[in-house]
């Protein structure tokens, strides 16, 4: 048998392989990418990421209003749903607040 017969049986077809999945910190930047994209304020960076059923949800902080001083600034957190091959699924923003704010406990 030559050896490109061997290879030929001995990988699986396309097919039969399993579909990439996407890791936590590719689905952060991924998230960061899309949303940037839909919403055109710059991405501060990812305060959370979470897998869930069909993918992955991650808390994208965003600049909102820029201001100076910066720590007058708007910001806000936006959930993005990522699907497992790295799509955009879903948006919402979640929570606005001025940089340096301490959220309640």
């Amino acid at each position: 048998m030559h050896m490109a017969e061997r290879e030929r049986h001995t990988s699986p077809p396309k097919a039969d392989r399993a579909p990439r999945r996407t890791g936590a910190a590719e689905a952060a930047g991924l998230a960061c990418e899309r949303l940037a994209a839909l919403i055109t304020h710059p991405t501060e960076g990812v305060s959370a990421v979470c897998r869930v059923e069909d993918g992955w949800r991650v808390s994208v902080d965003v600049v909102e209003v820029a201001r100076i001083p910066d720590t007058t600034s708007l910001l806000a957190t936006y959930e993005v749903d990522i699907d497992e091959r790295g799509e955009l699924r879903a948006y919402r923003r979640v929570r606005r607040y001025r940089r340096g704010s301490a959220d309640d406990c």
